[in-house]
């Protein structure tokens, strides 16, 4: 089955889920279940998967009555899931950590691996990207951040690939110059 007519099958599924019983929601969750969880481990990773895939169903299963098929089945429940994983980021990052350590500052730095991002980098580049129109920003997210293949991104975004592209690469060259005129400026 070519993957066409696999993403029209799914969306049936949903769409009769959205308005059938208990048996149809349950074909829809089995046929779906197994491209959630494999999205969900290319997104984070196995030991956290299945928990997202419990959260992300859970959305799935509230927001079902409203689906109203414009997207294919798979896009919207990728674009569930993603939404799943940026809430538990966002979640974890607001949430301090206690360090049994008497010199925690130390221990964190140490801790940090070598080229990563530490936590006044993630400031800046928040601030950065706040200044980024929302179309290029959500672009740059996906495919540099999150690391999804641009054809992903242009199917959650529901745009060309090579609009995605494009965006990408007008963010990337706001974020260089705004980053140059930080730099200048201090």
């Amino acid at each position: 089955m070519d993957r066409i007519s696999d993403d029209e099958r799914l969306t049936v599924l949903a769409l009769a889920a959205r308005a059938g019983g208990p048996a149809d929601v349950e074909a829809f969750t089995r046929a779906v279940y197994p491209d959630v969880l494999r999205f969900l481990v290319y997104l984070t990773d196995a030991q956290s998967a299945e928990d997202l895939t419990q959260e992300t169903f859970l959305r799935v299963l509230g927001s079902l009555p409203r689906f109203a098929g414009r997207a294919s089945a798979r896009t919207w429940l990728r674009a569930i899931a993603r939404r799943v994983v940026v809430d538990r980021i966002r979640s974890a990052a607001a949430r301090p950590v206690i360090a049994d350590v008497p010199d925690w500052s130390t221990a964190a730095e140490r801790s940090q691996s070598g080229g990563l991002p530490g936590p006044d980098d993630t400031v800046a580049l928040d601030a950065l990207l706040a200044e980024v129109p929302r179309d290029r920003r959500v672009a740059f997210v996906l495919t540099q951040i999150m690391g999804l293949p641009y054809t992903e991104a242009a199917e959650l975004m529901e745009c060309p690939v090579g609009t995605v592209r494009s965006r990408v690469a007008r963010a990337r060259g706001q974020l260089a110059t705004s980053l140059l005129d930080a730099e200048r400026a201090a």
